[in-house]
């Protein structure tokens, strides 16, 4: 397994980067973990279109999502893609928010014309079509439905937070790990809020 880091922005952008995105590579293909603004040119950076098999969003705050709106535009105008749908992964109700706002944007089926979506259950691992196992594990991060994603090639596993605050469960998700990436937000949740990741 491999991590490429191609952002990790806090919410709003470090001059010229780029908001989460992480991508897991394994033998079979890779995974994407949040793709948030910036992520996709970034990756388009390396090739003229990303190949990446599978995306996985940990919540749906703009900074870990919000390249798929482009992701959609760009699959849909761009020539030669053959029709390519990497799997899209979001936790359980999430369909139904991107069909809302797809039905502001453009058209309400927009997200599952460009990719195979899929909603995750939490504390149940999903396999990805990049030859990964996602554990999706509940973590708080201020009101907001959220989580962490254990991921795994049978050989070595890597931890992810997303976004979080202190908590026990940041313990469980890591437990064990070759690597946890760990985006870190203030205990109190105020406006100076930081985050890092390491």
């Amino acid at each position: 397994m491999q991590l490429t880091v191609i952002g990790s922005s806090p919410a709003w952008p470090n001059a010229g980067g780029a908001h989460s995105g992480y991508v897991v590579a394994s033998s079979a293909g890779r995974l994407l973990l949040d793709c948030g603004p910036g992520v996709l040119a970034r990756l388009r950076e390396e090739e003229p279109w990303p190949a990446i098999d599978a995306i996985a969003i940990t919540h749906f705050h703009l900074d870990h999502w919000g390249d798929l709106v482009p992701w959609v535009w760009g699959s849909s105008y761009r020539r030669d893609h053959d029709d390519e749908r990497p799997e899209l992964w979001v936790y359980r109700g999430g369909r139904a928010f991107l069909e809302k706002l797809g039905s502001q944007l453009g058209f309400p089926d927009m997200f599952e014309r460009t990719f195979a979506l899929t909603e995750y259950e939490a504390e149940t691992s999903f396999s990805t079509a990049a030859g990964l196992e996602v554990l999706p594990v509940r973590l708080p991060h201020y009101g907001l439905e959220t989580y962490g994603f254990r991921v795994t090639n049978g050989a070595a596993t890597l931890a992810y937070t997303g976004d979080t605050g202190p908590s026990d469960r940041i313990a469980e998700l890591a437990r064990d790990a070759d690597l946890l990436v760990c985006e870190a937000t203030l205990e109190t949740g105020g406006p100076t809020a930081s985050r890092a990741a390491t």
